[in-house]
């Protein structure tokens, strides 16, 4: 049995602890906002906070979490909306067809939480996930806004 503390509520669940979390939050949880794309940590559609570190969890076995906080992006803000990230989202209409968004939301969302002014190089290095709309010039321009404005 893991114990397992998403989004700021304790879970207990029945599975094996080499599960990984994507599977425990999606299937176990019913959290379906974090996606599954590659299954290797590739394309970072799974993020999720991890102990404030962006992480793909996809790659990281349920059973490794132990007391940690996992953040999802339920749990990013109370109404899904509030965010800074998620306001500049929104207001810059950066998702196309949205399936990596949350996860590109989840990355925006830790490298603001450790870098308030991040440069375009910081940009790159943080930003790995990958968007096959090609949402890049707009995910750039609502980390700046969030950055410069603190909103959208």
């Amino acid at each position: 049995m893991l114990s397992l503390n998403i989004n700021g509520q304790t879970h207990q669940i029945d599975a094996d602890p080499e599960t990984p979390l994507l599977w425990v939050i999606r299937e176990w949880v019913g959290l379906t906002g974090t996606k599954y794309g590659c299954g290797i940590a590739q394309c970072g559609a799974c993020s999720v906070h991890v102990d404030g570190q962006v992480m793909r969890s996809c790659s990281v076995q349920a059973g490794s979490v132990g007391d940690a906080k996992v953040v999802t992006i339920e749990g990013l803000s109370p109404d899904g909306l509030s965010h800074p990230v998620q306001k500049a989202w929104l207001a810059l209409e950066v998702a196309q067809c949205g399936y990596c968004q949350s996860g590109q939301i989840m990355a925006a969302a830790a490298l603001l939480a450790t870098t308030a002014k991040p440069t375009d190089g910081d940009i790159d290095d943080a930003m790995s996930n990958i968007c096959r709309c090609g949402t890049y010039n707009r995910i750039r321009t609502a980390i700046h806004t969030v950055a410069t404005n603190g909103a959208a």
